[in-house]
């Protein structure tokens, strides 16, 4: 860049470290827009950038971190989620406005809502009894996001008086609408984990939804409770030499995941130090180099095993199970409580939603499962469909086919050593490239 004349290089450096720089660049790579950031370091910064891109739905095909010392300096090659590369002015412009003032971001704006958070254990027709409290109550559901995984459910949800319009701001209905909807997540047995609390949705709902779930512990996996049938490969390595934890990840490649993958790393109070992504065909690769903050590697075996944990649970929280429905219509009072039972008398259930309003217009995305967590019967769905409106409700994405899926884990017992051998082998030549260590044997 060109300096103004009257800056002296102390001004020029100043202005440095307190100006966050940003470039576009679509001539360079012939597939992707690379997204370039040059700012000072701060505990946080990737997640914030990080959390930019993916609120635009962008995906993240390559990506180089480093934040060693007190600068922080990232290179994204993204496209959208057609896999073309960024041509719109208007969302250029906006990523280089919202990356030049990540250290003074904030989160998306709910004014003139009321946020509930809700955690619990799940169960089918869950959301079914929550959405029919809140229609009794004369509460309108602007947004919401509900996230199961591991048997255990989290939830945020934006609401406001039916008829005003407003906020809820009566304290007396506040402690009305957490009472009963305690009651119904507890259930019959679930009496001390079950919780509802009234937020003042200053953290980002997805950042906030991985917080819910980490408290609730649910990375702990339980007795009798179905899981992915494509866990995440997670390997942690000490590099002692120099002071670092090396987080090597292998699974499949989606919109948000490192996004998801950076976000728990942080609120467990990791500091990425350099970070290589990569991406090819429907697999991602991604490897960090981390440490405490107060500067130590990672300590302990027990500790390792929980980062690994952690890690496998944020990257399948979002990991989409069941067939995908899309509900568009007008919206009306009591249409969710109406929709969500007619999934529950079908023996469908609700492994994840995405609540919005637009106006009069309501878009809704269901992902559900039968009761077992089976993929749905087609003939179910279509019974569904034609009760909620044919128009209305839609099938817009339909799971993996279950023998391919059986044919890739009759593949996996096959190669997994392999892949674990290949893990490691990338994560002592990546050392040896960094200077880090002496071989790669």
């Amino acid at each position: 860049m060109e300096w103004p004349t009257f800056l002296d290089e102390y001004e020029k450096l100043v202005f440095r470290m307190t100006t966050t720089r940003v470039m576009i660049d679509n001539a360079s790579c012939s597939n992707a827009t690379l997204v370039m950031i040059d700012s000072a370091s701060k505990h946080g910064i990737l997640l914030e950038a990080v959390q930019v891109l993916a609120d635009l739905n962008l995906s993240i095909k390559k990506a180089y971190v480093s934040c060693d010392g007190r600068w922080f300096m990232d290179v994204f090659h993204v496209t959208d989620l057609d896999g073309n590369k960024l041509t719109d002015k208007r969302v250029i412009s906006y990523i280089e406005k919202s990356l030049g003032t990540i250290h003074y971001a904030s989160s998306k704006s709910y004014n003139g809502l009321t946020a509930l958070e809700l955690t619990g254990t799940d169960r089918i027709g869950l959301l079914s009894e929550v959405f029919a409290v809140l229609s009794d109550l004369q509460c309108n559901v602007v947004e919401a996001k509900v996230w199961t995984h591991n048997g255990r459910i989290a939830s945020l949800i934006y609401i406001k008086e039916i008829h005003s319009g407003f906020p809820i701001d009566d304290s007396q209905k506040i402690d009305r609408i957490k009472a009963r909807l305690k009651n119904v997540l507890k259930g019959d047995s679930d009496i001390r984990s079950a919780k509802t609390s009234v937020s003042l949705a200053v953290t980002h709902t997805e950042r906030r939804l991985h917080q819910m779930m980490f408290a609730e512990r649910d990375y702990e996996r339980k007795p009798g409770i179905r899981t992915s049938n494509d866990t995440p490969i997670v390997l942690v390595l000490n590099c002692l030499e120099k002071g670092y934890s090396v987080v090597n990840i292998q699974c499949k490649d989606r919109t948000k995941l490192l996004f998801d993958v950076v976000c728990t790393l942080t609120d467990m109070q990791y500091v990425v130090f350099h970070a290589t992504i990569d991406s090819a065909g429907d697999r991602a690769y991604l490897e960090f180099f981390i440490r405490h903050t107060d500067g130590g590697p990672i300590s302990s075996d027990a500790e390792k095993q929980r980062v690994i944990l952690c890690l496998q649970a944020a990257i399948e929280r979002r990991a989409s199970e069941g067939v995908k429905l899309e509900l568009r219509t007008v919206d009306k009072k009591g249409l969710l409580s109406d929709v969500t039972r007619t999934f529950r008398e079908n023996g469908l259930n609700v492994t994840r939603a995405e609540i919005s309003t637009i106006g009069d217009s309501a878009l809704n995305i269901f992902y559900i499962t039968d009761a077992r967590g089976n993929t749905a019967d087609s003939m179910i769905i279509e019974s569904v469909r034609e009760q909620i409106g044919w128009s209305d409700l839609k099938v817009k994405e339909l799971p993996l086919i279950d023998h391919q899926t059986a044919d890739r884990d009759e593949r996996a017992v096959g190669v997994g050593g392999a892949m674990l051998l290949s893990l490691g082998r990338i994560f002592r030549r990546n050392l040896y490239n960094l200077g880090l260590v002496k071989s790669v044997s």
